[in-house]
């Protein structure tokens, strides 16, 4: 049964660093309320480090990735597949009554890559149940799926240290 009345719709988007990181932060907060949560992770195959957020949430939090062990610069045919398998699962988590919240992270840039149909993931959105609470993250937040949100956090790059050369870090960029 779910617990959240009412469940809201919440976007996080934006060229900044933070979006999975606050997606993340809200789960171990609900966490520490009670809450179960399903984390679908687009686009991520390889080892991150909040994959062990399992680790710590009592069995609360379930995270599952949905990508390859490459970056997707141009979508093909097995990035398109496992993205789509990964929308299905997650609807059926929605839908299954077990999540009071659910994470679709990356779900924005696997849409703007091409590796899902915008139409697919608004559907899941308008369908989901009353009482689930929907986050939704990555860079370039389709117009359609912004219209849906309840709340929509842009974050806003000043400066980061990509731009000096330094790659992703581990436990702090992944």
């Amino acid at each position: 049964m779910a617990k959240m009345s009412p469940g809201l719709v919440q976007v996080y988007t934006g060229n900044g660093k933070g979006k999975t990181t606050a997606a993340l932060g809200l789960a171990v907060r609900a966490a520490g309320r009670g809450f179960s949560i399903f984390i679908g992770q687009f686009m991520k195959g390889v080892q991150y480090g909040e994959l062990a957020i399992e680790k710590f949430t009592d069995g609360l939090v379930r995270i599952r990735q949905f990508g390859t062990d490459s970056l997707v610069h141009t979508a093909d045919e097995n990035d398109r597949r496992k993205a789509r398998a990964g929308l299905e699962t997650c609807r059926k988590a929605i839908q299954s009554g077990n999540f009071d919240i659910c994470v679709l992270d990356e779900v924005n840039i696997a849409i703007h890559m091409g590796l899902l149909n915008v139409k697919s993931v608004v559907e899941i959105v308008k369908n989901r149940p009353q009482g689930v609470e929907l986050i939704l993250t990555g860079r370039y937040a389709p117009e359609e799926i912004l219209e849906l949100a309840d709340l929509i956090t842009e974050m806003k790059e000043i400066r980061h240290p990509y731009q000096k050369g330094i790659p992703a870090r581990e436990g702090i960029e992944r």
